[in-house]
């Protein structure tokens, strides 16, 4: 019964230095003392993380623009438009974007663990997307602007790239980073979870949800550093 004891706190030990190490802003070392729930220990050393970040994306986006004037007019009560000769502009703008996703443990509490007998299952906390930062190449930008159009003018193109990293974003649930987050997590804290006594097979990572269209307004942040 005393080796048995001295191998659950030996356990718990690897546990609170591996967490501790991945994490910034712990604080003071703890004093060591014989842990009485190993859920509540587990807990505490998570929830101190206050981001964990399990997956990144490169993006590569064109954006393309073209316009072209015309002339507006009525003729025998039909109204009519005119395309006017040498008045096309077109542009493309190559945008590179770096997605990141995260989980924020500090919302992680007990309510996350559920533990019966030998198995556990850890409930995750919703993951979130940033878009941290987006550049365009303005070496292989190419315009074509016609004689009579003057050239693209610096707010059109700060618009043209605020259209860039709006699609970028739409198209967020369409990479699949999410999925990628949620499995990496898991690689993370199933040893973890092992060094407390735990059988790969008895423990299971799960989500509150899958997330619907509303969802992903929410979880994905708009404002990049740029």
């Amino acid at each position: 019964m005393k080796n048995r004891k001295t191998i659950v706190v030996l356990a718990v030990a690897v546990v609170v230095l591996m967490l501790t190490a991945a994490c910034k802003g712990n604080g003071k070392k703890q004093q060591e003392q014989p842990p009485v729930d190993t859920t509540l220990v587990l807990v505490t050393q998570i929830s101190r993380c206050s981001r964990l970040y399990t997956a990144e994306m490169q993006v590569h986006k064109i954006v393309t623009h073209d316009d072209v004037l015309r002339l507006n007019g009525r003729i025998i009560g039909e109204d009519h438009r005119w395309e006017l000769p040498f008045s096309k502009r077109k542009i493309a703008i190559p945008m590179n974007a770096t997605m990141k996703a995260y989980i924020d443990f500090g919302r992680f509490t007990e309510q996350n663990v559920h533990r019966m007998g030998r198995k556990i299952i850890i409930t995750l906390p919703d993951p979130r997307v940033a878009l941290t930062s987006t550049k365009i190449d303005q070496h292989e930008i190419q315009q074509q602007v016609s004689f009579f159009r003057s050239n693209f003018s610096d707010e059109e193109m700060t618009s043209f790239e605020r259209q860039g990293r709006e699609a970028i974003i739409a198209n967020v649930p369409q990479t699949g980073i999410i999925d990628l987050a949620r499995e990496n997590a898991a690689r993370i804290l199933i040893p973890l979870i092992e060094q407390m006594g735990y059988h790969e097979e008895d423990i299971t990572i799960s989500y509150r949800k899958d997330f619907d269209a509303d969802d992903w307004h929410r979880i994905v942040e708009r404002n990049d550093e740029r």
